[in-house]
Protein backbone atom coordinates (compact mmCIF):
# COMPACT_ATOMS: atom_id res chain seq x y z
CA UNK A 1 0.00 0.00 0.00
CA UNK A 2 1.64 3.19 -1.19
CA UNK A 3 1.97 5.73 1.59
CA UNK A 4 1.58 3.22 4.43
CA UNK A 5 4.27 5.00 6.49
CA UNK A 6 3.08 8.50 5.64
CA UNK A 7 0.98 9.31 8.69
CA UNK A 8 3.43 7.77 11.15
CA UNK A 9 6.23 10.34 10.71
CA UNK A 10 8.70 7.52 10.18
CA UNK A 11 12.15 8.29 8.82
CA UNK A 12 14.86 6.28 7.11
CA UNK A 13 18.45 7.27 7.83
CA UNK A 14 20.58 6.11 4.91
CA UNK A 15 24.36 6.19 5.19
CA UNK A 16 25.74 6.31 1.67
CA UNK A 17 22.53 7.06 -0.20
CA UNK A 18 23.62 9.12 -3.19
CA UNK A 19 23.96 6.20 -5.61
CA UNK A 20 23.56 2.45 -6.02
CA UNK A 21 21.75 0.43 -3.36
CA UNK A 22 21.38 3.35 -0.97
CA UNK A 23 19.73 5.64 -3.51
CA UNK A 24 17.42 2.88 -4.76
CA UNK A 25 16.41 2.22 -1.16
CA UNK A 26 15.66 5.91 -0.58
CA UNK A 27 13.41 5.95 -3.65
CA UNK A 28 11.55 2.81 -2.59
CA UNK A 29 10.92 3.83 1.00
CA UNK A 30 9.87 7.33 -0.05
CA UNK A 31 7.25 5.88 -2.39
CA UNK A 32 5.72 4.22 0.65
CA UNK A 33 5.60 7.39 2.67
CA UNK A 34 8.81 7.25 4.69
CA UNK A 35 10.75 10.48 5.12
CA UNK A 36 14.42 10.25 4.21
CA UNK A 37 17.72 11.49 5.61
CA UNK A 38 20.73 10.75 3.40
CA UNK A 39 24.32 11.16 4.50
CA UNK A 40 26.81 10.84 1.67
CA UNK A 41 30.30 11.92 0.71
CA UNK A 42 30.69 13.01 -2.92
CA UNK A 43 32.78 15.32 -5.05
CA UNK A 44 31.51 18.81 -5.73
CA UNK A 45 31.20 18.17 -9.47
CA UNK A 46 28.85 15.24 -8.82
CA UNK A 47 26.46 17.17 -6.58
CA UNK A 48 24.14 18.62 -9.32
CA UNK A 49 23.26 15.13 -10.58
CA UNK A 50 22.80 13.84 -7.05
CA UNK A 51 20.55 16.74 -6.11
CA UNK A 52 18.46 16.07 -9.19
CA UNK A 53 17.90 12.51 -7.98
CA UNK A 54 17.00 13.81 -4.53
CA UNK A 55 14.42 16.19 -6.01
CA UNK A 56 12.76 13.25 -7.76
CA UNK A 57 12.43 11.55 -4.38
CA UNK A 58 10.83 14.65 -2.88
CA UNK A 59 8.15 14.37 -5.57
CA UNK A 60 6.84 11.40 -3.58
CA UNK A 61 5.54 14.03 -1.14
CA UNK A 62 7.93 13.12 1.63
CA UNK A 63 10.65 15.12 3.30
CA UNK A 64 14.22 14.47 2.26
CA UNK A 65 17.18 16.00 4.04
CA UNK A 66 20.74 15.37 2.84
CA UNK A 67 24.22 16.03 4.15
CA UNK A 68 27.39 15.81 2.09
CA UNK A 69 29.56 14.95 5.08
CA UNK A 70 32.01 12.21 6.03
CA UNK A 71 29.77 9.95 8.16
CA UNK A 72 32.73 8.05 9.60
CA UNK A 73 34.29 10.87 11.63
CA UNK A 74 33.13 10.94 15.25
CA UNK A 75 32.92 14.74 15.46
CA UNK A 76 30.88 14.96 12.27
CA UNK A 77 28.59 12.18 13.50
CA UNK A 78 27.92 14.02 16.75
CA UNK A 79 27.07 17.21 14.84
CA UNK A 80 24.79 15.28 12.51
CA UNK A 81 22.93 13.63 15.38
CA UNK A 82 22.15 17.06 16.78
CA UNK A 83 20.87 18.25 13.40
CA UNK A 84 18.86 15.07 12.85
CA UNK A 85 17.26 15.48 16.28
CA UNK A 86 16.06 18.93 15.25
CA UNK A 87 14.79 17.65 11.89
CA UNK A 88 12.75 14.87 13.49
CA UNK A 89 11.20 17.19 16.03
CA UNK A 90 8.97 15.86 18.78
CA UNK A 91 7.10 13.13 16.86
CA UNK A 92 9.57 11.96 14.21
CA UNK A 93 11.45 8.71 14.75
CA UNK A 94 13.90 6.62 12.72
CA UNK A 95 12.26 3.37 11.70
CA UNK A 96 15.00 2.15 9.36
CA UNK A 97 18.75 2.71 9.50
CA UNK A 98 20.44 1.64 6.27
CA UNK A 99 24.22 1.25 6.02
CA UNK A 100 25.43 1.51 2.43
CA UNK A 101 28.91 2.98 2.86
CA UNK A 102 31.31 1.68 0.21
CA UNK A 103 34.71 3.06 1.12
CA UNK A 104 37.12 0.15 0.87
CA UNK A 105 40.73 -0.33 -0.13
CA UNK A 106 41.22 -2.46 -3.24
CA UNK A 107 44.99 -2.90 -3.19
CA UNK A 108 46.52 -6.32 -3.91
CA UNK A 109 48.45 -8.32 -1.34
CA UNK A 110 51.47 -8.83 -3.60
CA UNK A 111 53.14 -7.09 -6.52
CA UNK A 112 55.61 -4.37 -7.40
CA UNK A 113 53.27 -1.49 -6.64
CA UNK A 114 51.42 -0.47 -3.51
CA UNK A 115 50.20 -3.44 -1.53
CA UNK A 116 47.76 -3.85 1.36
CA UNK A 117 49.05 -2.75 4.73
CA UNK A 118 47.60 -2.98 8.20
CA UNK A 119 46.27 0.58 8.05
CA UNK A 120 44.36 -0.23 4.86
CA UNK A 121 42.48 -2.98 6.67
CA UNK A 122 41.80 -0.69 9.62
CA UNK A 123 40.36 2.11 7.50
CA UNK A 124 38.25 -0.23 5.39
CA UNK A 125 36.81 -2.11 8.37
CA UNK A 126 36.12 1.15 10.17
CA UNK A 127 34.25 2.61 7.19
CA UNK A 128 32.41 -0.47 5.95
CA UNK A 129 31.63 -2.22 9.24
CA UNK A 130 32.37 -0.46 12.51
CA UNK A 131 30.60 2.71 11.37
CA UNK A 132 27.35 0.71 11.40
CA UNK A 133 27.80 0.09 15.11
CA UNK A 134 28.89 3.68 15.77
CA UNK A 135 25.77 5.07 14.10
CA UNK A 136 23.47 2.56 15.75
CA UNK A 137 24.83 3.56 19.14
CA UNK A 138 24.60 7.27 18.35
CA UNK A 139 20.97 7.04 17.22
CA UNK A 140 20.10 4.76 20.14
CA UNK A 141 21.65 7.04 22.76
CA UNK A 142 19.81 10.03 21.28
CA UNK A 143 16.50 8.10 21.60
CA UNK A 144 15.73 8.58 17.92
CA UNK A 145 14.70 5.02 17.02
CA UNK A 146 11.09 3.90 16.86
CA UNK A 147 10.05 1.24 19.37
CA UNK A 148 10.52 -1.41 16.65
CA UNK A 149 13.36 -0.07 14.53
CA UNK A 150 15.11 -1.91 11.70
CA UNK A 151 18.84 -1.87 10.92
CA UNK A 152 19.85 -3.08 7.47
CA UNK A 153 23.32 -3.30 5.93
CA UNK A 154 24.74 -4.73 2.72
CA UNK A 155 27.22 -7.56 2.47
CA UNK A 156 28.41 -9.57 -0.53
CA UNK A 157 29.55 -13.01 -1.63
CA UNK A 158 33.05 -11.76 -0.91
CA UNK A 159 32.27 -12.60 2.72
CA UNK A 160 33.16 -16.21 1.88
CA UNK A 161 34.89 -16.20 -1.49
CA UNK A 162 38.36 -14.85 -2.18
CA UNK A 163 38.58 -12.30 -4.99
CA UNK A 164 41.81 -10.62 -6.01
CA UNK A 165 42.28 -7.17 -4.50
CA UNK A 166 39.19 -7.66 -2.30
CA UNK A 167 40.86 -8.82 0.93
CA UNK A 168 40.26 -5.64 2.95
CA UNK A 169 36.64 -5.36 1.85
CA UNK A 170 36.10 -9.08 2.45
CA UNK A 171 37.37 -8.69 6.00
CA UNK A 172 35.04 -5.73 6.51
CA UNK A 173 32.04 -7.72 5.30
CA UNK A 174 32.77 -10.51 7.76
CA UNK A 175 33.00 -7.98 10.60
CA UNK A 176 29.77 -6.35 9.41
CA UNK A 177 27.93 -9.67 9.58
CA UNK A 178 29.33 -10.50 13.03
CA UNK A 179 28.25 -7.09 14.31
CA UNK A 180 24.78 -7.58 12.87
CA UNK A 181 24.31 -10.83 14.76
CA UNK A 182 25.51 -9.32 18.01
CA UNK A 183 23.39 -6.18 17.61
CA UNK A 184 20.34 -8.30 16.86
CA UNK A 185 20.89 -10.11 20.15
CA UNK A 186 21.83 -7.24 22.42
CA UNK A 187 19.44 -4.59 21.10
CA UNK A 188 16.45 -6.94 20.95
CA UNK A 189 15.19 -5.88 24.41
CA UNK A 190 14.79 -2.39 22.95
CA UNK A 191 12.79 -3.55 19.93
CA UNK A 192 15.59 -3.16 17.40
CA UNK A 193 15.97 -5.72 14.60
CA UNK A 194 19.21 -6.03 12.61
CA UNK A 195 19.81 -7.89 9.35
CA UNK A 196 22.30 -8.02 6.49
CA UNK A 197 21.32 -8.30 2.85
CA UNK A 198 23.75 -10.28 0.71
CA UNK A 199 23.12 -8.75 -2.67
CA UNK A 200 24.04 -10.57 -5.84
CA UNK A 201 26.50 -9.03 -8.29
CA UNK A 202 25.06 -5.59 -8.96
CA UNK A 203 26.64 -3.15 -11.39
CA UNK A 204 26.97 -0.09 -9.19
CA UNK A 205 29.65 2.59 -9.03
CA UNK A 206 31.46 0.76 -6.23
CA UNK A 207 31.27 -2.59 -8.05
CA UNK A 208 32.86 -1.08 -11.13
CA UNK A 209 35.86 -0.07 -9.04
CA UNK A 210 36.69 -3.72 -8.25
CA UNK A 211 39.56 -4.92 -10.46
CA UNK A 212 38.45 -7.52 -13.02
CA UNK A 213 34.81 -6.83 -12.19
CA UNK A 214 33.79 -7.97 -15.68
CA UNK A 215 34.81 -11.54 -14.79
CA UNK A 216 32.58 -11.40 -11.70
CA UNK A 217 29.71 -10.11 -13.80
CA UNK A 218 30.04 -12.89 -16.38
CA UNK A 219 30.30 -15.54 -13.67
CA UNK A 220 27.15 -14.23 -11.95
CA UNK A 221 25.17 -14.22 -15.19
CA UNK A 222 26.24 -17.78 -15.89
CA UNK A 223 25.06 -18.98 -12.49
CA UNK A 224 21.83 -16.99 -12.28
CA UNK A 225 18.72 -19.17 -12.66
CA UNK A 226 16.95 -16.13 -14.09
CA UNK A 227 19.85 -15.23 -16.42
CA UNK A 228 20.15 -11.66 -15.24
CA UNK A 229 22.12 -9.71 -12.68
CA UNK A 230 20.73 -8.24 -9.50
CA UNK A 231 19.71 -4.59 -9.87
CA UNK A 232 19.53 -2.00 -7.07
CA UNK A 233 15.72 -2.08 -7.05
CA UNK A 234 15.78 -5.79 -6.18
CA UNK A 235 17.69 -4.97 -3.02
CA UNK A 236 15.64 -1.87 -2.21
CA UNK A 237 12.48 -3.96 -2.37
CA UNK A 238 13.80 -6.22 0.39
CA UNK A 239 14.81 -3.29 2.59
CA UNK A 240 11.21 -2.11 2.25
CA UNK A 241 9.90 -5.57 3.18
CA UNK A 242 12.16 -5.66 6.25
CA UNK A 243 10.81 -2.24 7.27
CA UNK A 244 7.21 -3.45 7.38
CA UNK A 245 5.43 -4.55 10.54
CA UNK A 246 5.13 -8.07 9.12
CA UNK A 247 8.92 -8.47 9.12
CA UNK A 248 9.27 -7.93 12.86
CA UNK A 249 10.24 -11.57 13.53
CA UNK A 250 13.24 -11.47 11.18
CA UNK A 251 16.48 -10.49 12.88
CA UNK A 252 20.13 -11.47 13.12
CA UNK A 253 20.30 -13.07 9.71
CA UNK A 254 22.05 -12.76 6.34
CA UNK A 255 19.46 -12.66 3.55
CA UNK A 256 20.58 -13.54 0.00
CA UNK A 257 18.96 -11.22 -2.54
CA UNK A 258 20.40 -12.54 -5.76
CA UNK A 259 17.73 -14.43 -7.66
CA UNK A 260 19.31 -17.74 -6.69
CA UNK A 261 22.80 -16.82 -7.91
CA UNK A 262 24.25 -18.66 -4.89
CA UNK A 263 22.60 -21.98 -5.81
CA UNK A 264 25.14 -23.05 -8.43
Amino acid sequence: MVGEFKDLNYWALILGGSSGLGLATARKLAKHGMNIIIIHRDRREDIPGIEEAFEEIRESNVRLESFNVDAIQKEKREDLIREITQILGVTGKIRTLVHSIAKGNLKPMTGDGAILENIDFQLTIDAMALSLYDWTQAVFKAHLFTKDARIVSFTSEGNKKAWKNYAAVSAAKVVLEALTRSMALEFAPYGIRANCIQAGVTVTRSFQMIPDNETLRIHALKHSPFKRLTVPNDVANVVYLLSKDEASWITGTIIPVNGGEHLK
